[in-house]
Order: structure tokens, then sequence, then C-alpha cells
């Protein structure tokens, strides 16, 4: 477990390290998760000393979301003051992005010269 966890805060630190000194426009940690990928690539084995240890975060994920239902349910009064306003932003967004994506779609098969199915 100790050598998956060194390994996974080791790649973060990595990606971390890299974009403070590159100023890469990119978030550390996400480039460490490229790193990490490139490490599966090159070391198979790391895999299976990884496995477990992600398989277990990812089993308690929704522990993470706890606190900002906590947050959520602290500030009812303040959010019902915004209800209406935020009920309009969450629809419009949502339409906004799907039809971004419905777009991008259409742009891609036509660049592959894909008609989608109506």
């Amino acid at each position: 477990m100790i050598p998956a966890l060194l390994t996974l805060l080791g790649a973060q630190l990595a990606g971390e390290t890299l974009t403070r000194a590159t100023g890469l426009p990119l978030p550390g940690p996400v480039l460490g998760m490229l790193i990490l990928i490139a490490g599966f690539a090159v070391f198979p084995g790391l895999v299976a000393i990884v496995r477990p240890l992600a398989q277990g975060i990812l089993g308690n994920l929704s522990l993470l979301f706890v606190p900002a239902g906590t947050g959520v349910v602290g500030h009812l009064g303040t959010l019902a003051g915004y209800g209406p306003a935020l009920a309009v932003v969450l629809v419009v967004s949502t339409v906004l992005a799907i039809g971004a994506g419905a777009l991008a779609f259409t742009a891609v098969a036509k660049l592959m010269k894909m008609e989608p199915e109506a």
C-alpha cells in the first residue's frame, strides 16, 4: 500500500514541479496523471501495485462530497434568495453544454466524412 501511495504522490509532485518550473498552462495533478499513465506504459507491473489503492480511493470517493452537501445545507437561506436565478443559470448552462456537445459531434462527423444518423 505504501509503494502505491508513494507512486501516486510522486507522480503528482513531479507534475506540480514540472508545471511550476516550466510555466505550463496545465494543472500539476493533470500532468502528474499523464506521467503516471506513461509510467504504466513503460512499467506494466506498476499497474498491479497501484490498482488496490486506486480501487480503495474510488470506492470511498463519495465521502468527498459530504462536506459540499453540508455546506449547501448550512446556507439554505442564502440559496433560497438566489434560487430562481440559480435555476435559470443551471437550465441555460445545461442547454448550452448539450448544444456545444452536439455541434462538436457534428463538426467531427463532418471532418471524418461521416453523417450522423437521424
